[in-house]
């Protein structure tokens, strides 16, 4: 039985972060959420593709 990971979910990851932000949620359990719904994969993928921030 193999087991296959979903997609990354931007809008669980982002909800995560907000959560974060408005100190409703400890650091820890942030991260955790955001490694599951992808996080991981969405920063290789980006990184994979040259991707840099552009200015704010």
């Amino acid at each position: 039985m193999s087991f296959e990971q979903p997609a990354p979910d931007l809008t669980k990851i982002l909800a995560a972060w907000e959560e974060f932000e408005k100190g409703e949620e400890a650091p820890g359990r942030v991260l955790a959420n955001m490694k599951t719904a992808g996080l991981d994969v969405v920063l290789a993928e980006l990184t994979a593709s040259g991707w840099t921030p552009s200015a704010s």
